[in-house]
């Protein structure tokens, strides 16, 4: 590594380095289910009780803006906390001032503008939830260089405890204002206290990192690292989030409020797995990174057992959309269970999307990640508009699969084959989970049929498939385990 820290080299992977990977996953998948569980229990109660369709189409809208923001808030240079070698305590303070300078403006920008984006994207009365959510762009920006540390030390105990105070907090913030008839508003302030408490957990969990400076020549190399990443993540999310834009510009708010919900619910299986494996994975796939055989080898297995949790969960959901919807939120947001089988095949594919990304990101081909995401955003912008018109949010969302499927994939993976990972592999990897899936398919809707919609038969039913879908995965159990 140069004075500046700009080196982007790695040692070859220690004997330790599995051991590490595997208790920060299991660590992280503990952490991300709990939190994930509880939220989703949060929503519950908030959808059944409080809030309507419409407080969820503008929560949506706050949402949709902020996760784009976020996506660039820190100009992509905190990865170099976990990516480049030698001490990162020697550009830490460079990065924090950039992180913190960036976010800050952004900041400004929305505040300024938030009436005229709330507007455009048909939703006027997100203006102040807007302003207010959006204060979370600027903790996060702080907090960039103490959860960087958490990442690269594969510390994910710390963070789950720091994950566990901020969930605490904005819950009890949510629900407490949702009582008092806040509407959307409950979602922005609970937002703030919580990322307020995840600033001071990162802080305690990582003292020390918190310190601004300056070296012209660090910043320099960093933005070169970064600024690359930035734009592909803001490809990536305004890929995640187009569609609640045009839902919510195209359709009524009724229908965003539906589109939302779904969506929601579709985002569980991608949550719950996919961040438990991001927050290791990007780490794993750096120190594999000078290895093309190792690498190729590491994603393989990585990708195989994110299918494999991941394919049962989606399943489920989609085959049972509307009992589970019925069930769970109540009768009035049955429309919502039209565009959730689609968004659920959606959300398989986002995963193994989202682990690519990580490993094209570990090997230094920034390019490539720029030119699928902004290929992606330019083809499915006009498709969910056609989508939109033509079939409301099932159009929207069969529009989302059938750009995923036709073109998406495919140029993932051709990325990954230039940078050694060839297609055999990735097919031995999800053959017996796509396959137990299929079957696990077939199962749920042939009992559905024969069994009804009761409580006791859908309980049956998910028994019963999710069993026929452990029973074709035998074969790769080992893999799996390994």
């Amino acid at each position: 590594m140069t004075d500046t820290g700009t080196s982007t080299q790695t040692t070859p992977a220690a004997p330790s380095l599995g051991r590490k990977v595997g208790s920060a996953a299991k660590w992280s998948l503990v952490n991300t289910v709990v939190m994930r569980l509880g939220n989703f229990a949060t929503g519950i109660v908030l959808a059944r009780y409080f809030l309507g369709p419409e407080a969820w189409g503008v929560y949506g809208i706050a949402q949709t803006v902020l996760l784009v923001l976020l996506s660039a808030n820190e100009l992509g240079v905190s990865l170099a906390i976990v990516r480049w070698e030698g001490d990162p305590r020697r550009f830490a303070p460079t990065v924090l001032t950039l992180s913190a300078a960036s976010s800050c403006l952004l900041y400004a920008v929305l505040f300024a503008t938030a009436p005229a984006v709330a507007d455009v994207l048909g939703s006027p009365e997100a203006s102040g939830v807007l302003r207010v959510m959006c204060l979370c762009v600027v903790l996060d920006g702080l907090s960039q260089v103490p959860a960087g540390f958490l990442t690269r030390e594969f510390a994910q105990g710390r963070r789950m405890a720091v994950d566990a105070l901020n969930f605490v907090l904005s819950t009890a913030v949510t629900l407490l204002l949702a009582v008092q008839g806040w509407g959307a508003m409950s979602f922005a302030w609970g937002s703030v206290v919580g990322n307020v408490a995840a600033l001071i957990g990162c802080c305690l969990a990582a003292p020390g990192t918190l310190k601004f400076g300056w070296d012209r020549e660090q910043a320099r190399a960093l933005l070169k690292f970064g600024l690359p990443l930035a734009g592909a993540s803001m490809l990536a999310l305004g890929v995640v989030n187009v569609d609640t834009m045009v839902v919510g510009s195209t359709l009524d708010p009724l229908a965003l409020g539906f589109y939302v919900l779904a969506f929601n619910i579709s985002g569980w299986p991608v949550r719950i797995i996919s961040e438990a494996a991001r927050r290791v994975s990007f780490a794993g796939f750096s120190r594999l990174a000078d290895s093309p055989q190792a690498l190729a080898a590491g994603f393989a297995r990585a990708l195989g057992v994110v299918t494999a949790a991941t394919v049962p969960l989606c399943v489920l959901l989609a085959a049972l959309a509307a009992p589970v919807i019925g069930l769970v939120y109540g009768e009035r947001w049955l429309p919502a269970a039209g565009a959730l089988p689609w968004l659920m095949a959606l959300g398989m594919v986002r995963i193994g999307c989202e682990l690519a990304y990580d490993c094209l990101v570990a090997i230094g081909r920034r390019r490539s990640l720029i030119g699928v995401q902004g290929l992606w955003l330019l083809i499915l912008i006009p498709a969910l508009v056609i989508g939109a018109r033509g079939g409301g949010i099932v159009g929207v969302a069969q529009g989302h699969v059938a750009v995923a499927c036709a073109v998406v994939v495919p140029v993932f993976l051709l990325a990954l084959h230039r940078g050694g990972i060839r297609l055999p592999t990735l097919v031995r990897a999800c053959a017996w989970p796509l396959l137990g899936g299929a079957v696990m398919t077939a199962v749920l809707l042939l009992l559905e049929r024969s069994l009804g919609d009761s409580v006791p038969a859908l309980l049956a039913t998910a028994t019963a498939g999710t069993l026929c879908y452990a029973v074709c995965l035998l074969p790769a159990r080992k893999t799996l385990r390994g």
